[in-house]
């Protein structure tokens, strides 16, 4: 039985994720913050894990927790949007500081911790991005706060794909997805951009890695 592990899986695209994969007949890991996002993702058949992103012993704990894995699938989905700016405002310091913190320390932190477990599998790694961290295509500085971090998280990726031997790591704009952050009048549901990026995975070959992509599998230019 192959596994998954779902970063961030209390909500949204990380809840979908454990979910279609569990529902595939997967053994799926799943991380959540609070006792009560673990009960759920437990109800949902899922191994839960507690893991505060922010916090450095969480991180350092989650190595400790999965030492020997062999990870088929590993997402990071965890991610924060900050303030909904629509001009160049500079950001006030704690903004700052939690999407930065949430958005790329983390990865940081976690994805040398992973990638050795999804080596162990020759596996898949992805992290959730955002065509909004596109540098090349951005056309408004709308939310520049998160742009910033998502082109940051895009940067750790690439540099996370040149140190996989085995693996394809690669970065995902998910759609434009109706959830709690982006929105009721998002273009597509959770449902289409979670199987659309299940299937784009499965279809990765080595030669993919270090790619951006979007959930069918389409070129984003960094």
């Amino acid at each position: 039985m192959p596994t998954a592990l779902i970063i961030g899986a209390s909500r949204g695209i990380g809840r979908e994720f454990a979910q279609q994969y569990r529902a595939a007949g997967w053994r799926v890991i799943a991380t959540a913050r609070t006792e009560a996002g673990q009960a759920e993702l437990r109800a949902l058949g899922c191994e839960p894990l507690p893991l505060d992103v922010n916090n450095i012993n969480d991180c350092a704990g989650l190595g400790w927790l999965l030492d020997d894995e062999k990870i088929e699938v590993a997402v990071l989905n965890a991610g924060v949007f900050g303030p909904r700016t629509a001009s160049l405002a500079s950001p006030q310091e704690d903004h700052f500081d939690e999407v930065m913190h949430t958005n790329v320390l983390a990865a940081m932190r976690l994805l040398p911790i992973v990638l050795p477990l999804v080596e162990n599998a020759a596996g898949k790694l992805a992290v959730i991005s955002s065509r909004m961290g596109s540098i090349a295509s951005r056309s408004d500085p709308e939310a520049w706060l998160y742009r910033a971090s998502k082109a940051a998280l895009n940067s750790v990726l690439k540099d996370i794909s040149l140190a996989a031997k085995k693996s394809t790591c690669i970065a995902f704009h998910p759609g434009w997805v109706k959830t709690e952050m982006g929105g009721a009048g998002a273009e597509i549901d959770v449902q289409e951009s979670v199987a659309g990026m299940r299937a784009t995975l499965a279809s990765l070959a080595r030669s993919d890695n270090g790619k951006f992509i979007d959930y069918q599998g389409a070129a984003i230019a960094w």
